[in-house]
């Protein structure tokens, strides 16, 4: 069969393909970027410049700009490991483990960010830097499931194997997404009810949601750009180790 003649591959299986992947995904790296960069001087604009003190909080209220989109992205990115977790176990699709294992520490990172400006927000809000309630808790307890599951990827030697077991125990740990979404609507405590997704519209002021929302976006775009940076650093991590085994294996015969 001639080149010409032979069918061409969906986009799908191109993606399956890593060195594939990571040769369509390269070009949108440095707009993803710019783009991360330009939406956090906007975002950081609004929060610091151009929007006004909360009649109530006063200038506290700038530390909900980074706290919120870091609550956010601890549940979204947590989401989009078990996406991939699916796809790694139905689809056996050899980038959906590479998105699990990339999008682990950055799950963590915004986890622990969100706890850190979650106790700055509440010593002067509520008085005190952490209480057990409902949404505190099931956050750390979130921050335990990434660190597990990134001492689980360390654990195995053989990465294929690896992902199944961590895909199993990924989707276990989902059960806590929506204990985390729920906890303030479950458990009275200090967390208010949901104010800005909410079925009747957002109950926060423009000037609020303004700032709210472009960081929100900034920080969700650097998430888009570092899990794909992450990805592609991932693909070559494994290229290198799987030389060096063949290597090894050469040397042995």
């Amino acid at each position: 069969m001639s080149l010409d003649n032979a069918p061409k591959l969906s986009w799908w299986n191109r993606i399956a393909n890593p060195g594939q992947f990571v040769v369509m995904t390269k070009p949108f790296l440095w707009p993803l970027t710019i783009l991360t960069a330009a939406l956090f001087v906007i975002g950081l604009y609004y929060a610091f410049y151009a929007s006004p003190a909360d009649y109530q909080m006063g200038d506290t209220v700038r530390i909900m700009y980074a706290h919120v989109p870091n609550a956010w992205l601890s549940q979204f990115v947590y989401a989009t490991m078990s996406i991939s977790a699916i796809g790694t176990l139905v689809w056996r699709h050899p980038m959906a483990d590479v998105s699990m294992k990339a999008a682990a520490p950055l799950g963590a990172l915004f986890t622990a960010l969100a706890l850190f400006t979650g106790a700055l927000w509440g010593r002067p809000t509520w008085g005190t830097f952490w209480e057990w309630d409902g949404r505190m808790t099931s956050t750390l307890v979130l921050l335990f499931i990434y660190l597990g599951l990134i001492a689980l990827w360390r654990a195995f030697d053989d990465q294929l194997r690896a992902a199944r077991v961590i895909a199993v125990f990924t989707l276990v740990g989902a059960i806590n997404i929506p204990i985390i979404k729920f906890s303030v609507d479950w458990w009275s405590t200090l967390h208010q009810p949901a104010s800005v997704f909410r079925p009747d519209g957002p109950t926060m002021p423009g000037s609020i949601l303004t700032p709210l929302f472009a960081m929100f976006f900034a920080f969700t775009f650097l998430f888009i750009t570092l899990q794909l940076k992450a990805m592609h650093t991932e693909v070559k991590r494994r290229r290198v180790a799987g030389l060096q085994r063949r290597l090894a294996q050469g040397d042995r015969t």
